[in-house]
């Protein structure tokens, strides 16, 4: 690993960042029906903060062993001596009703290893402590800790503890009051002198800014965004262009993320970004994003390894993802469950291994083949037929050539499209169907 620069930079909440270009995100996982919920760590990663590649298979890379047992809202601050700490919300599930006053704490020099794995306590009052995330206050020298928790003014606010070593930390102040609930602070440190601190404000996502980082310092500005009911913000700056990223984790619908844009944070605007630019990894709830170095990309890559499995994206509907339903091929709006019906090795053609052919990972004796133009989810019965009809030959996208698009093995004038949401194989000619046959390969 290339050694960090500690760099007082204005990333998110982070104080400093190793040399190059890349991202990782913390995050943990919950699916509708729970059967992608997962409450320990993950991680992925991203050479642009908008395209994620799951670590460890999405499983979780460690797993808090005190408390509640499970964690929330987890976030990766990049420390002044270039390594790593993670804070993450000591809750297990959905029970609202739990009350810690700790967070879970972990040290990492490289977030391929963890040590030091403890719980700090924030405060005595009788009210949690969520959503932790940390930056440097380079005025007092030390880290400022933020989170969400209900003081005497008895709705939620931004409350900040100081720790230079996140083992112990000062008494508990008021960071940030508006006189309304806000909880899920995010900040930006010295962006042109100043400091901004987004939040959750009802369902909408709202800025703060102050000159100084002092606690009662900030006033709110912002052009308030949202799309549907939305929390947990991530200021994200492109580490190649002067665009900002704003991210948001949607509770209705349950857990998408969704993202905007903007050229300048002090205008306090932003654009919602394009859903075909960007990919959350599956089931993702609550995220934390810190830029990290190539050679920390390449090797969290080498270390937890990517998956073994693809998603693809819909072109022209891209909140909707190939997956099989009833054994059907079909197009559908991400979230659902089985989420792993969605999941598929993209293996060597069954009839000609220049091709490929879509192997379902939860059906794994089946594949996707074409039956009277359909698409449908088969056992391989090991005939030339059904290895012909499960071949195709990946080409570059037919609406956009960065994407991809699926020509049949044996009906070679024939692509996969949906049609109605239902996948088949047909001729494709006009604009539409040229964007129907167009897919994304991703996680």
């Amino acid at each position: 690993m290339s050694a960090a620069l500690p760099l007082s930079l204005a990333l998110g909440a982070g104080s400093a960042r190793a040399a190059g270009s890349a991202y990782v995100m913390a995050y943990f996982t919950e699916s509708p029906n729970g059967t992608g919920t997962d409450y320990g760590l993950h991680l992925a990663v991203s050479p642009d903060s908008l395209r994620w590649t799951p670590l460890n298979q999405n499983n979780p890379v460690v797993t808090p062993t005190e408390g509640a047992l499970g964690l929330r809202d987890p976030f990766v601050l990049r420390r002044q001596d270039g390594t790593f700490t993670v804070l993450a919300t000591d809750l297990k599930g959905t029970d609202w009703s739990y009350i810690s006053q700790y967070v879970h704490v972990w040290n990492s020099t490289d977030l391929r290893t963890f040590t030091g794995y403890h719980r700090l306590k924030l405060h005595d009052m009788a009210t949690h402590a969520w959503a932790p995330e940390a930056f440097w206050d380079a005025g007092r020298g030390q880290y400022a800790l933020i989170y969400s928790a209900v003081n005497s003014s008895g709705h939620n606010v931004i409350m900040v503890n100081y720790t230079s070593d996140f083992v112990t930390a000062s008494a508990p102040q008021v960071f940030f009051d508006p006189g309304y609930d806000v909880i899920d602070g995010d900040m930006a440190v010295g962006v042109n002198g100043v400091n901004y601190l987004y939040f959750k404000k009802g369902g909408t996502l709202v800025g703060a800014r102050s000159t100084t980082l002092d606690p009662g310092s900030f006033t709110e500005f912002s052009t308030a965004v949202a799309h549907g009911g939305t929390e947990a913000p991530i200021l994200v700056k492109s580490q190649t262009t002067g665009t900002w990223y704003l991210w948001g984790d949607t509770y209705t619908p349950n857990g998408v993320f969704y993202a905007w844009q903007s050229s300048s944070l002090a205008a306090g605007t932003w654009t919602a970004l394009d859903q075909r630019l960007y990919t959350q990894p599956v089931n993702s709830k609550h995220a934390g994003i810190q830029p990290i170095s190539t050679t920390e990309y390449d090797n969290l890559l080498a270390r937890w390894g990517a998956p073994v499995w693809n998603r693809l994206k819909s072109y022209n509907y891209p909140a909707r993802y190939l997956r099989h339903a009833n054994f059907v091929g079909r197009i559908d709006e991400y979230p659902f469950d089985p989420y792993t019906d969605s999941q598929w090795k993209l293996v060597p053609g069954l009839a000609d291994s220049a091709g490929v052919s879509f192997q379902s990972v939860n059906y794994p004796t089946r594949y996707l083949r074409h039956y009277d133009y359909q698409l449908q989810l088969d056992v391989n019965d090991g005939t030339s037929a059904y290895s012909q009809d499960a071949t195709f030959y990946r080409t570059a996208g037919l609406a956009d050539s960065t994407w991809s698009s699926f020509r049949s093995y044996n009906y070679p004038t024939r692509y996969i499209r949906h049609s109605d949401y239902v996948l088949r194989i047909d001729p494709v000619a006009t604009a539409t169907e040229l964007q129907d046959a167009t897919f994304s390969v991703g996680y």
